[in-house]
C-alpha cells in the first residue's frame, strides 16, 4: 500500500490482559490537527462584539477559555460587525472546512509517514455547515486524492460524530487489513454564529472555535504490529427525554439557523456518564480504575466538571480535556483528537495502558469508545 509505520518493540504489562477484552477491530496510527482564523482572547471578543451586558460578560469571562480560533465577519463603516446572512456562512463553511481539513489530513499523513496516494477510505465529519456534494468529495477533488478513494460524510450529529465516524472507519479497516483510513473532522464554528446579542447566542458564542482533526487508522493483517492503541470496543447512549437540549434549527427572526444549547446539559451528561461507561467496560473485566488514559471531549467548563464528578475522575485524568479548552475552546467533532494529539506529545503511554475516548452531543448522546496501547 505504500504506508510505512515504523515498527516498535512492546513491553508486556506486568498484569495479565482481562480474559472479557475483545480482539482489536482497527488500530489509531496517526494524528494532525490544524486551525484557521484569527486567535481571539475572550476579553477581545467582548470589545469586538461591543458586549457590555454584565450577565452575557460573565458567561464569555467565567468559561475557563482563554483563547479561540475565530473568522468574524469584518466591521463596516460605523464600526459595527453585522450578523452574515445564512448564504454568506455557507461560503465561509465550506472555504474554512476544506482549509482546516486539508493542512489536518496532511500534517495526520506526514505524522505516519504516508501520503495522500496511500489513502483507501476518508470519511469527514462536519456539523457546521451543509455541502452537496459532501466535504468528502471537496477534500478529494482539492487534494488529488485518487477518486477511487472511497468516501463517507457524517453530517449534523454534533460534538459527538467524531466517534461515530471512528466506529465506521474502524469497520471498514477491520474488512481491509493493511489499508489506510481516516477520520477527519472538520468544524468552521464561527460559520454557525449569530451576532444577536441575546442569552441564546451568547451561550454558544462564549464556546467554540474552529478547528480541523485527523485520524489515520490501519487494521494490522497478519504478522504485523504497528505503534498505537488497537481499538477494541464501542458504546453508546442516546438520552432521549433530553432529545431538544442541543439543537440547531431554524431561526425565523434571524432568518438563519442557530444553536440552542439548554443550561442543563452539563447536569443531563454527568448524570448518565455512568451508564454508558459501564456498558463500554461490561464483560471486559475493567473497572474504572483500570483506565490509564481519559480523552473526554471538551463540551464546556461545566460539562467537563460534571463528568469529573459523576466518574470519579481527577483533574489529571481530564488535563488534556481542559487545556485544549483553554487553547481552542469547543471545537466541537474535533476536540478529542485535539486531546489525543497532546497526549500522544506527552509520550507517557505504557504498553497495555487501557483508555476511554468520550464525547457528548445532540440527541443528547454520549459516546464511548475502549483502547489499549
Amino acid at each position: 500500500m505504500g504506508v510505512d509505520v515504523p515498527m516498535t518493540a512492546t513491553l508486556e504489562r506486568a498484569s495479565a490482559s482481562p480474559v472479557g477484552i475483545p480482539p482489536a477491530i482497527s488500530r489509531m496510527v496517526g494524528v494532525g490537527t490544524a486551525v484557521a482564523g484569527t486567535t481571539v482572547s475572550q476579553p477581545a471578543l467582548l470589545d469586538l462584539l461591543g458586549i457590555e451586558d454584565p450577565k452575557i460578560r460573565s458567561i464569555y469571562l467565567n468559561s475557563a477559555i482563554g483563547t479561540r480560533r475565530l473568522t468574524l465577519p469584518e466591521p463596516d463603516a460605523s464600526g459595527v460587525r453585522r450578523p452574515e446572512p445564512q448564504g454568506a456562512l455557507l461560503a465561509k463553511h465550506k472555504r474554512l472546512a476544506v482549509e482546516m481539513g486539508g493542512q489536518a489530513l496532511q500534517a495526520c499523513l506526514k505524522n505516519i509517514g504516508a501520503s495522500l496516494s496511500d489513502l483507501r477510505h476518508l470519511c469527514c465529519v462536519t456539523s457546521t455547515g451543509f455541502l452537496t456534494p459532501g466535504l468528502s468529495a471537496l477534500m478529494i477533488k482539492e487534494l488529488g486524492i485518487d477518486p477511487h478513494c472511497s468516501r463517507s460524510d457524517i453530517v449534523g450529529m454534533g460534538c459527538n460524530a467524531g466517534l461515530n465516524a471512528l466506529n465506521v472507519v474502524a469497520g471498514w479497516s477491520a474488512a481491509h487489513p493493511g489499508e489506510l483510513g481516516v477520520v477527519l473532522c472538520t468544524e468552521a464554528c464561527s460559520a454557525a454564529y449569530a451576532l444577536d446579542g441575546t442569552m441564546r447566542t451568547a451561550v454558544v458564542n462564549s464556546l467554540f472555535g474552529d478547528g480541523a482533526a485527523a485520524l489515520a487508522l490501519i487494521s494490522d493483517a497478519p504478522g504485523q504490529s504497528r505503534p498505537g492503541p488497537r481499538i477494541l470496543k464501542f458504546a453508546s447512549f442516546l438520552i432521549t427525554d433530553a432529545i431538544d437540549a442541543m439543537r440547531y434549527d431554524w431561526d425565523s427572526d434571524l432568518g438563519r439557523f442557530s444553536f440552542f444549547l439548554d443550561p442543563q446539559i452539563p447536569y443531563v451528561v454527568g448524570a448518565n456518564a455512568e451508564t454508558v461507561v459501564d456498558r463500554l467496560l461490561a464483560g471486559t473485566g475493567l473497572r474504572r480504575r483500570d483506565i490509564a488514559q481519559w480523552l473526554v471531549h471538551s463540551g464546556g467548563k461545566k460539562v467537563i466538571d460534571a463528568v469529573v464528578v459523576n466518574l470519579g475522575l481527577t483533574r489529571h485524568d481530564v488535563r488534556h480535556t481542559t487545556r485544549i479548552l483553554r487553547d481552542y475552546g469547543n471545537v466541537s467533532s474535533g476536540s478529542f483528537l485535539f486531546s489525543y494529539e497532546r497526549l500522544v506529545e506527552e509520550g507517557v503511554t505504557r504498553p497495555g495502558d487501557y483508555g476511554v475516548l468520550m464525547t457528548m452531543g445532540p440527541g443528547s448522546t454520549i459516546e464511548t469508545a475502549l483502547v489499549q496501547w
